[in-house]
């Protein structure tokens, strides 16, 4: 739980910025969740006020940034919930952006997501208008690979996380980009190295690993390959502190470090449930008061898709050959029910447009 002194500073943040804030919807899940993730955009943003780039003139970070960087633009493929924060942060960096999907109405969709992200920024004075009118310019949107990357000098991945997709864009973001080109892949759980077989350049494949949201979080988790060159990896740790990220190196194994470790934890909450050890809230609320963790596991699983749990689970399994990371049966049948979560409107609990309310799934009622 939130110590008092913290939960009151974060109130008058909230006071402070005239964010709409009502006393009778608290809950402690709002306190944690949503008071959170203010507190962490604020902060997120303030150390972006003061970085090196908001006082240099706008167009003048790849000249400051040209030992570090790769060269051209960077080009973004998928502009889904992934793609499109990865292009947000590139572009509110100063960077061009070629955003990049075969769906011209996703490609609506991400622009429009953007723009609401920045105003919401703007909206508690955590951006200057200047900044989102730059950023917003930054970004280039096409349905051609071809196009969106020939003249790139780094191009992130961050399709849905399908290994035969992935192998499949990496040939062909191989057959096209520059020689001297960087391949990234936002990939969660799928080997670099296999990956980087769909190439003529293993040495310059990486993992580029955002955490979501993407312009709050400030994790990059960066995984080698085994070929990747100690030169790329070396680039793209600069790059992430330049996108005033952490970046964190691992080495390429069954779900790096992240994954490994959090999907155990997250199929565990399900088998305990499963199992009739303790309920929904019960197993939440035990680890949000007891672990400070912000989000309890099975809400945390909702918010990164119960299909993603799946689907890394899988990965674990096969990566490994242990029993141990098989998906809980009632996760399979969730799957397969399609309750995935936030993006289906249930999952362990339900979720209703324009309400922050945490609502259990009738299923999970005693």
């Amino acid at each position: 739980m939130l110590p008092t002194v913290v939960f009151h500073g974060i109130v008058r943040c909230y006071a402070q910025f005239g964010v709409p804030f009502s006393w009778h919807q608290l809950s402690i899940s709002f306190i944690e969740s949503e008071l959170l993730t203010f507190a962490s955009e604020y902060f997120y943003f303030q150390s972006f006020r003061k970085s090196k780039f908001t006082n240099l003139p706008f167009g003048e970070e790849e000249k400051f940034n040209y030992m570090t960087n790769p060269g051209g633009p960077f080009s973004v493929i998928g502009a889904g919930t992934m793609g499109n924060g990865i292009a947000h942060v590139f572009a509110q960096h100063g960077f061009k952006v070629n955003l990049i999907d075969i769906s011209e109405e996703q490609l609506k969709k991400a622009i429009s997501t953007i723009g609401k992200n920045l105003d919401r920024q703007l909206t508690k004075e955590m951006i200057r208008k200047e900044i989102k009118e730059e950023t917003l310019a930054n970004i280039t949107t096409t349905t051609s690979v071809k196009e969106g990357i020939k003249d790139s000098g780094l191009v992130v991945e961050a399709a849905t996380e399908n290994a035969d997709l992935k192998l499949k864009i990496f040939k062909e973001m191989d057959e096209t980009a520059p020689d001297d080109c960087i391949l990234a892949s936002n990939t969660s759980s799928i080997s670099i190295t296999k990956i980087a077989s769909a190439t003529k350049r293993p040495e310059m494949v990486i993992g580029m690993h955002f955490m979501n949201p993407v312009p709050v979080m400030k994790l990059v988790e960066i995984i080698n390959g085994y070929a990747t060159k100690k030169e790329v990896t070396n680039k793209i740790v600069e790059l992430s502190k330049q996108l005033e990220k952490i970046p964190c190196v691992v080495n390429d194994y069954p779900g790096f470090i992240s994954n490994r470790i959090l999907m155990p934890m997250i199929n565990e909450a399900i088998y305990s449930l499963y199992e009739g050890v303790a309920g929904v809230e019960e197993i939440d609320s035990v680890m949000k008061l007891g672990m400070a963790h912000p989000m309890g596991p099975l809400q945390l699983a909702d918010f990164i898709g119960l299909d993603v749990c799946y689907s890394i689970l899988n990965v674990l399994v096969d990566g490994f050959g242990n029993p141990k990371y098989a998906p809980c049966p009632l996760l399979t049948n969730m799957v397969n029910a399609g309750k995935l979560g936030v993006k289906s409107g249930e999952g362990f609990y339900k979720y209703t447009a324009g309400s922050k309310e945490l609502v259990m799934s009738e299923r999970f009622r005693r």
